[in-house]
């Protein structure tokens, strides 16, 4: 039973009985031993004091505990410790930026940072939660592009111990006791070294958002300096046509792995598959490789990329894509734009 809270200062007070944690922060151990502290500290963002629980992140992982309290983190929708989103796995920072360009950012939620705002807001936010009513429902092709980025396969290595500085030194005499990581920093000045919770949680001054987002521009920038090479213009990317790529699939020449064969994929199971996303023009197979799949909009084209990709067919795990133009119809359509410019001459 909880303790009663007779002044009135701390009935503001927050008492849990379990984290709201991700899978990756809870460690590879089935059989997780968490110690409770309640009132342990203050929450990071609200300073409100809140119950701490501390456990082991797995057999080789660290020890941690929880950073946020839980009415914070049920604002956001992330983790209490790493403050990940819990139903996509990505920085806040990135998750609300997809959903300010797919048009849904009334769903971003903008924590006050004053302490007389900040109060009113956890009030309003803890009666919506006590009311199920917390949070803003993102649009539809904000949610697609964000399940179609998500990462939620568990990555342990972030629960690792944290690095020696004496052993950096060479003055650690612990040996294999050492409950520190002895291996030498990369980089002093890489700023992955210095992530802050509160700059996490209201998504600004992020490296690891920043590093993902810079990588997604340089794909981008990669991709027009091929086509300018190229003497291509505009978009490479086919108008309504996806082309559906099994994982499986052995490459051309490969010997065949191990074991019973995939089982065999037909045009009708690829129909069953993405009939509903809109109205399919044709099914083409590429071999046992995959399928080019063409809509009759551009539109029903990429709600079935982002609906389904990374899914399987018949067990068969697929990566789903934009497919590229022939490079036949690239030089008939220089062609046709080199007669008009002589035409027009």
């Amino acid at each position: 039973m909880a303790s009663i809270k007779r002044d009135d200062h701390k009935q503001k007070w927050e008492e849990t009985e379990f984290p709201l944690v991700c899978e990756t922060c809870l460690g590879d151990n089935p059989y997780v031993r968490m110690t409770k502290e309640p009132h342990g500290k203050e929450c990071k963002i609200c300073e409100t004091p809140f119950t701490v629980f501390a456990w082991q992140a797995g057999t080789r992982g660290r020890l941690k505990k929880v950073e946020i309290c839980r009415t914070c983190a049920r604002t956001k929708n992330v983790c209490q410790v790493c403050i990940y989103d819990l139903q996509y796995g990505l920085p806040v920072a990135v998750r609300d930026r997809v959903l300010s360009e797919e048009g849904s950012a009334g769903a971003v939620s903008a924590v006050p940072q004053s302490d007389a705002n900040r109060s009113w807001y956890n009030a309003q936010n803890e009666r919506a939660i006590e009311q199920g009513s917390a949070g803003a429902v993102p649009g539809t092709r904000a949610a697609l592009k964000l399940q179609s980025m998500a990462r939620m396969e568990p990555r342990y290595e972030r629960n690792l111990p944290k690095l020696c500085s004496f052993f950096a030194r060479g003055e650690c005499n612990r040996g294999s006791k050492c409950p520190f990581r002895h291996e030498l920093p990369r980089d002093r000045n890489d700023p992955l070294s210095k992530q802050n919770t509160k700059d996490r949680f209201y998504g600004s001054n992020d490296p690891v958002a920043d590093k993902m987002i810079g990588r997604r521009k340089e794909r981008e920038e990669k991709r027009r300096e091929e086509l300018k090479a190229r003497g291509e213009e505009g978009d490479e990317r086919a108008v309504s046509t996806l082309y559906m790529r099994f994982v499986d699939a052995k490459k051309e020449g490969e010997a065949a792995p191990a074991g019973p064969p995939p089982p065999r994929v037909t045009e009708m199971d690829i129909r069953d598959k993405f009939y509903s996303h809109g109205e399919i023009s044709s099914v083409r197979m590429h071999k046992d490789f995959g399928a080019f799949v063409e809509f009759t909009t551009a539109e029903a084209t990429e709600l079935a990329i982002a609906s389904a990709n990374r899914t399987d067919i018949k067990g068969r795990k697929i990566y789903v894509n934009w497919a590229r133009q022939p490079k036949r119809g690239n030089e008939a359509a220089a062609r046709q734009r080199e007669v008009a410019q002589r035409t027009s001459a």
